[in-house]
């Protein structure tokens, strides 16, 4: 992994908003940053990130088989009573899954530290399946980067191929999020033009628009049943909220299915990590208040609470310095630790690797950088480029 600087294309912004990505500023900020790329030789790509994608992933189901089974663990991961049989029947159903991200800790010398997994409502599609697909053409047009350069993404297809797969033609697929959420409302609205592509009737219905009907089904805002719903919106909030009882008997296909509840829970690092103890691409992790807990932050460390998003909440020992992350109240449910792993650097950035999953299968690479060491709603977006091998 090496930082490498780069031009900016001139009209970058302009054909950001001719291609629908409003969001490449935030608040005055820059989001999407294309002054630099992040290189990767082809060999250690696949060996250190796309492999241990796949084979952690498996290890993820595994696990969730092993938490629907097991009044205990689902107590130990802080799920909701009434929400354990719902959650496991959706599991036992066979409820497929459409995506999900990986985040790790990778520098280039060493395996890849899985930090945790976005299972549930990953974001930066867009700009990873098509933004940084369009800026790696381009720069390799204009003679920027090498003719054989290449991106490990095909996350756009990916989407495309497993939403023909999942429905059948001229399905009606609902769509939600807060609609007045402009990265959130524009990240559904690339993957209802995915879904289009993939030959089905894509519908948007606002997240607090849903209603149920008098056979307790969910209806959208014009009353039409809602077979099928991706909703960018966490369950963790949704099995807590009023409609709990609702979604539980909804007949309604979720995508991401309820039994992702399970896997965006951060209290899976430390049940991987006792059912992999010792594997390369975990860290040692256990639930706080452990004598193994202990023992763990008595090194460098992160605290993180069970739910948490964009570094909200968590604390982190480098072996220096103690950093925390913006306090937004997290942490009631319960707190894990993890043994730390350093980010790659590079000028005072840091970037976290994003691996992509569609399906089973590991589709793409993103990579966001922070000017410090945990990974904030604002850090940005920076594009990768396979260069050599």
């Amino acid at each position: 992994m090496q930082r490498t600087a780069i031009p900016e294309r001139p009209d970058w912004q302009a054909t950001a908003r001719a291609n629908g990505f409003t969001f490449h500023h935030v608040n005055g900020a820059k989001y999407w940053d294309e002054s630099a790329y992040w290189r990767i030789g082809l060999s250690a790509l696949e060996r250190e990130i796309e492999d241990p994608t796949v084979e952690l992933y498996a290890m993820c189901l595994a696990l969730v088989d092993e938490v629907v089974r097991s009044e205990e663990l689902m107590e130990r991961m802080a799920i909701p009573p009434a929400m354990r049989d719902p959650i496991a029947r959706s599991w036992f159903s066979g409820a497929p899954s459409l995506y999900g991200r990986f985040d790790f800790a990778y520098d280039g010398t060493g395996p890849a530290k899985l930090l945790e997994f976005n299972a549930d409502t990953p974001t930066s599609i867009y700009e990873t399946a098509f933004f940084q697909w369009q800026w790696l053409e381009q720069n390799v047009a204009l003679g920027r980067l090498p003719a054989g350069a290449d991106q490990f993404n095909r996350l756009h297809e990916a989407l495309i191929e497993r939403f023909a797969r999942l429905f059948t033609p001229g399905s009606l697929v609902h769509f939600s999020s807060v609609a007045d959420h402009v990265e959130d409302r524009q990240t559904v609205l690339y993957l209802e033009d995915l879904a289009s592509q993939a030959g089905l009737e894509a519908r948007f219905v606002a997240i607090d628009a849903i209603g149920v009907n008098a056979g307790g089904q969910l209806i959208d805002d014009r009353a039409t049943l809602i077979g099928a719903l991706f909703k960018l919106y966490p369950w963790e909030v949704l099995m807590r909220s009023a409609y709990a009882d609702e979604l539980a008997r909804s007949s309604t296909l979720f995508l991401e299915p309820m039994w992702k509840a399970v896997l965006s829970n951060k209290a899976i690092l430390p049940l991987l990590w006792e059912r992999h103890r010792g594997h390369r691409n975990l860290l040692p992790a256990a639930f706080e208040g452990t004598v193994e807990a202990d023992a763990i932050a008595a090194g460098p460390h992160a605290v993180k609470p069970f739910f948490s998003r964009e570094g909200a909440d968590i604390e982190l020992f480098d072996g220096t310095r103690r950093t925390r992350g913006p306090a937004e109240g997290y942490g009631a449910e319960g707190r894990i630790v993890q043994a730390f792993a350093p980010l790659a650097q590079s000028g005072g950035n840091h970037a976290v690797i994003g691996s992509w999953v569609v399906g089973d299968d590991a589709v793409a690479m993103s990579v966001r950088e922070d000017s410090g060491p945990i990974t904030r709603d604002l850090a940005r977006f920076v594009p990768h480029a396979i260069v050599g091998d």
